[in-house]
């Protein structure tokens, strides 16, 4: 890569799945990386070619510090679902940005957002932070993802599917959804550093294939070479499971989410267009079939949830 096109890239969340994703991404394109965590030695331990800088997005001071040298930066906010806070967290975000003279954010909403306001802290928190960063004096592209391949290769999924054929998830059998993984999200939000692609604008991403739970338990049938059969999970029971692990607050935020799909509010909200995202960026999206074939499932047989 030439030192004309190397970009400085702050990455926040670079512990989490996708914000580790997009900041080994872009180190292994050749951009000079650095991923903002609370936890350096964990980074360290982990790799991925980029520097880990210890901050949060709570302190202004340690955000400018982060910052400081940056020419990009790729932004998500961790799950917290509290408007006071996310409001902080983005002011926090911007102004650090605009004083270390960064020349584009990329904003990954981590979720589709409704046109419409809602109820729903899941979607009203990250409205809250697009528009703070828009407000902020740096230009801004936003990326809206649907929902993750990775969410199905988990402890609380990956042992159904394997040993007994089930796919089970908290959206009803005939929602449609692009289903994304990891690695498409970072080369979405990758392309959209670059100049050539329109600042100010809103990406609805997802993944390859546009699939309702049936089609996509198929795939997964296809893929595993046995059969395996798609059950609407009850979002209330979804709810209760993810708070042992998130803790309550953020398991309603997540959740709130598959209650407003699942009521029928937006049912093409989970299902942007593939071709639309590809002629967009110009990449190619992973099918959903060579995502599955490529985890190591055996990882989770015999396995308990």
């Amino acid at each position: 890569m030439t030192q004309e096109h190397l970009k400085r890239v702050l990455v926040t969340g670079a512990n989490g799945y996708q914000g580790g994703a997009v900041a080994r991404w872009l180190a292994g394109q050749g951009h000079d990386v650095r991923g903002l965590v609370r936890d350096v030695a964990k980074a360290t331990a982990d790799g991925g070619g980029f520097t880990p800088v210890r901050g949060d997005l709570s302190s202004a001071e340690s955000l400018r510090a982060a910052f400081r040298g940056a020419s990009h930066a790729v932004v998500v906010m961790p799950l917290e679902y509290d408007l006071d806070t996310v409001t902080h967290y983005a002011r926090n975000v911007a102004d650090a940005a605009l004083e270390a003279g960064v020349r584009r954010i990329v904003f990954n909403t981590n979720t589709p957002v409704p046109d419409e306001t809602t109820d729903r802290p899941g979607f009203e928190t990250r409205r809250r932070a697009e528009e703070i960063l828009r407000a902020g004096g740096v230009p801004v592209v936003t990326i809206r993802p649907p929902v993750y391949l990775e969410n199905l290769f988990s402890p609380w999924n990956g042992p159904a599917i394997v040993n007994d054929g089930v796919l089970a998830y908290p959206l009803p059998a005939e929602q449609r959804v692009a289903w994304m993984s990891h690695e498409d999200l970072a080369k979405v939000a990758a392309r959209a550093l670059d100049a050539d692609v329109p600042a100010g604008q809103v990406l609805h991403v997802g993944g390859a294939d546009v699939l309702t739970g049936p089609e996509l338990a198929a795939v997964f049938g296809q893929a595993l070479g046995r059969e395996v059969r798609y059950l609407p999970l009850d979002v209330a029971q979804f709810e209760q499971g993810l708070a042992g692990l998130l803790g309550a607050p953020a398991a309603a935020g997540v959740a709130g989410i598959y209650h407003h799909v699942g009521g029928g509010q937006a049912p093409d909200l989970l299902a942007p267009r593939p071709a639309a995202v590809e002629e967009a960026l110009g990449i190619q999206l992973t099918p959903t079939v060579e995502w599955v074939k490529a985890q190591p499932w055996e990882h989770w047989t015999h396995t308990g949830a």
